[in-house]
């Protein structure tokens, strides 16, 4: 017997038999604005695990710095709250010692798109198992109005008050450029259902999967998508079986496109602007070698570890 009464054994299966609530992950209130579609991707993201009845204590939410990095402290799991621009590292890390737990990756356009590039570009070369969600606001919104890398051309900032002078960089087009990406999508904060499908999806495949997430700030660039949002005929979701059906939105949203995720040169295509938003999987492909099990680390004892550390601090002894 232990200390809490029951045998090993039966402490085992209470544990296997246990049941989460969505309740069960939630932890502080949030302090994003009203409004904000933050809001919508931390409700489809707890959905998300409790439909998938992911255990916190096996879970990880990993961010840098900006108004979506405090996704960790909103999540009854672990998280990261880290560096602006070193979420995909940190994340790399945890996932290279601990392949056992899921890992989310959280990060805003300007802590991926800017400062985090590099980052960004070799965690889609590494293809880990995990699901990096970009929440794409083009602005950036927690310095307070700063133009980010995915700004559109034009439109005014505190730093650009005439206008972004450049054409935004197009994170579908970017990611679907680096060798070895194998899941990209989009989605948008406003299409609750089609989000949380998203998630879903992404979460379910075997590597990086990258989701951009389309959304306003409702103080600095609330208009950013107001067209989309209020004209349906802006959108195009992109259906397949291996991609994302949601059949309740078929039936709202008429332009429909059967694209086959496994053809690369077609992402590409309708990767590229042309007054259209398009939802749905881009790219996919589960046969891409996966970092963690092409390095293949050996499993550590503690001891191993201690012995392991001891020998790196002697190397700097006085």
């Amino acid at each position: 017997m232990n200390g809490w009464g029951c045998s090993l054994l039966s402490c085992m299966l209470e544990d296997e038999e246990r049941v989460f609530e969505l309740h069960d992950y939630e932890s502080a209130i949030p302090r994003w604005c009203p409004g904000c579609g933050d809001h919508s991707v931390l409700a489809a993201a707890q959905r998300l695990l409790t439909a998938e009845q992911l255990r916190p204590e096996e879970t990880v939410f990993v961010s840098g710095i900006g108004c979506s990095s405090r996704f960790p402290h909103y999540v009854n799991t672990y998280g990261f709250h880290g560096l602006h621009g070193r979420a995909l590292p940190v994340a790399t890390g945890v996932k290279l010692q601990r392949p056992d737990l899921h890992v989310f990756v959280v990060m805003g356009d300007g802590d991926c798109c800017s400062i985090g590039a590099g980052h960004w570009i070799h965690a889609v070369r590494y293809n880990l198992d995990m699901v990096a969600l970009l929440l794409d606001n083009g602005i950036y919104g927690l310095t307070k109005d700063q133009t980010s890398p995915t700004t559109p051309q034009g439109y005014p900032s505190n730093t650009q008050p005439r206008g972004s002078y450049l054409a935004a960089l197009n994170p579908l087009s970017t990611t679907l450029g680096v060798t070895n990406a194998s899941f990209v999508a989009q989605t948008a904060e406003w299409i609750p259902a089609h989000l949380y499908a998203t998630l879903l999806a992404a979460f379910r495949h075997r590597g990086f999967a990258f989701v951009r997430i389309l959304q306003r700030c409702p103080v600095y660039t609330p208009d950013l998508y107001e067209g989309a949002v209020r004209d349906r005929e802006l959108i195009e979701l992109l259906v397949h079986e291996d991609g994302i059906q949601v059949p309740e939105l078929e039936r709202v949203y008429k332009h429909q496109a059967w694209h086959d995720p496994r053809d690369l040169d077609v992402a590409r295509r309708l990767a590229e602007p042309d007054g259209r938003i398009r939802l749905g999987v881009f790219f996919r492909d589960e046969t891409r070698p996966r970092y963690e099990e092409v390095r293949r680390v050996r499993a550590q004892t503690a001891q191993e570890k201690i012995a392991l550390l001891n020998a790196e601090f002697d190397r700097y002894a006085v």
